[in-house]
């Protein structure tokens, strides 16, 4: 209302970082949580001329500097400046004016400035109010970043549009305290990045496994069940099976109140690709949850999912409004999406040659997603282009699709990375299932009780990702070599077999900065991490 735009800085961030986004938006007033928060900016402060004041929302200062000021004597200055100014201010905003800015990962570059005007956001908005059926006085549940356009969307704009309730998660939300906020809440509405719906995976099938035998073989019967439901659903027959009505008193019902999702009417998914396993295993607890796909440069969701139009493994059709284009499709269909429509953003912060190479003069934006488009419209992402493997002999192989197959295959498995650009063959970097810290969301030496399931199955006693490795344990790892085997058979061409692997000494996490703040794969760090692993895996 004032003018100002709102810019976000991820609270994990250097100060280098968070010093390189206040330069580059030019920040006049930089607001803080906490000292710990403040003592980042203070170490850039003489790198940023436009600074004028930081203000610091929780707890008192601990030092008393110029221009640093707590949240109540910054709310004081307010006071002198008189209703017609600001009125004469709210008066000059236009639909078309920037009015929030949302910085890129950096994972393939330089973070850039995205420009969300107020026709971007409240359009988005207003599209997914409508095709998702949101009713008033949904209740919403925010733990992502605010800093990402997936929160400022889900967590912001689409509770002003319906006039919901956002209820804030504590900051630790990500590294196991969501849970009880979901029983406590008991959102209508609930967007998750696949990792978290992968982490309630893991967390049911342990509970399930350590169920007696009765309740193991209800479960899976029930399962069975839900799962046909599900896909009848999808493929548009309203009829439930036999004994579906059993199976939600007993265990469905059950479920939902062991999640805290009762109420939950959309589960959504986005961000990055989801395992058609997990999604599955959700859908035979009758928990369906749409796919969407989006990016910063879209305002958000391009398309989606909904429960009366859904693919499993797509991510949709547009919205109202929008326009899909495939770029260069070769054979199969897949190429370069390109994205239209009101949502598609004004461009980058002073960056003009970007913006121009991101957006053509006729308004499509070009996404760097490798997508098709199914005879009905359905659109099914691929990979990134810029993450697609090149090997040596030059064929291009996009390393999702073999990363989750491998995941899928051996269970004990939870990060994949492909590796093979400019190589001869691809090699892959495997990490176990393991505990987390609960404080810091670092991950621990011990396995996660799904992997000491696994463990035990195979005849093994190791209780820690150490044992795994320091005896090469024979049952460990001659599992995890006939699940690549068996994932090789199926490749289309022997360029896109796995012929070798290693395992890593720790899992990836936020903390260590092998994931970014919404748990995604950030493949160049680990890459460079792990350079001398890689090289051995090419050495005769």
């Amino acid at each position: 209302m004032a003018g100002g735009l709102a810019v976000g800085v991820y609270s994990t961030s250097s100060p280098e970082a968070c010093g390189y986004i206040a330069a580059n938006c030019e920040a006049n007033v930089v607001v803080v949580e906490d000292n710990a928060q403040l003592s980042k900016i203070l170490q850039v402060q003489k790198q940023l001329p436009h600074l004028k004041a930081i203000v610091q929302y929780r707890d008192s200062l601990e030092e008393k500097r110029p221009n640093v000021y707590t949240w109540e004597e910054f709310m004081e200055l307010g006071r002198t400046v008189p209703d017609s100014q600001l009125d004469s201010i709210i008066r000059s905003q236009c639909v078309n004016h920037c009015c929030t800015l949302i910085y890129t990962s950096g994972t393939t570059g330089t973070p850039k400035g995205v420009m969300l005007s107020h026709d971007n956001v409240s359009w988005e908005a207003k599209m997914l109010k409508e095709v998702l059926g949101l009713q008033v006085q949904e209740v919403f549940i925010s733990y992502l970043p605010l800093s990402h356009v997936a929160a400022q969307i889900a967590d912001l704009w689409l509770p002003m549009c319906v006039g919901g309730t956002t209820c804030f998660a504590q900051p630790n939300a990500l590294k196991g305290s969501l849970l009880p906020t979901l029983k406590e809440v008991r959102p209508t509405f609930l967007f998750a990045v696949p990792r978290v719906w992968e982490k309630m995976e893991e967390k049911l099938k342990a509970t399930f496994s350590q169920s007696s035998l009765v309740k193991r073989k209800l479960v899976e019967w029930a399962r069975g069940i839900g799962l046909q439901a599900s896909y009848s659903r999808l493929d548009g027959d309203g009829s439930m099976p036999w004994g579906f009505a059993l199976a939600e008193r007993l265990v469905f019902r059950k479920v939902r109140e062991e999640l805290g999702l009762q109420r939950c009417t959309v589960l959504l998914t986005g961000a990055a690709p989801t395992a058609k396993d997990t999604l599955e295993f959700f859908m035979s607890l009758h928990l369906p949850i749409l796919e969407l796909f989006g990016l910063s440069e879209s305002s958000g969701p391009h398309s989606t999912c909904t429960h009366h139009s859904c693919r499993i493994l797509s991510c949709g059709k547009e919205l109202p409004g929008c326009r899909s284009r495939i770029k260069q499709p070769d054979v199969e269909g897949t190429g370069e999406l390109c994205c239209w429509g009101r949502h598609v953003f004004m461009g980058y912060l002073g960056m003009e040659a970007a913006t121009q190479e991101a957006l053509d003069k006729a308004g499509w934006l070009r996404t760097g997603d490798l997508a098709r488009c199914d005879p009905d419209g359905f659109l099914y992402i691929v990979g990134r282009i810029k993450e697609l493997v090149i090997t040596a002999g030059g064929k291009n192989i996009a390393p999702v699709p073999i990363e989750e197959a491998v995941k899928r295959e051996v269970p004990i498995i939870s990060n994949a990375i492909l590796v093979g650009d400019g190589r001869k063959f691809l090699s892959m970097l495997l990490t176990l299932k393991c505990k987390v810290d609960p404080e810091s969301g670092a991950p621990l030496d011990e396995l996660s009780p799904e992997a000491l399931q696994f463990c035990r199955e195979l005849g093994s006693q190791a209780t820690r990702v150490s044992e795994v490795l320091s005896m090469q344990d024979p049952a460990v790892y001659q599992a995890i070599q006939q699940g690549v085997e068996r994932v090789n058979q199926r490749a289309p061409s022997r360029a896109h077999r796995v012929q070798k692997w290693a395992l890593l000494p720790r899992d990836f996490s936020i903390a260590s900065g092998e994931l970014g703040p919404t748990a995604k794969l950030k493949r160049r760090v680990v890459l460079g991490a792990y350079e001398t692993r890689i090289s051995g895996c090419y050495q005769d």
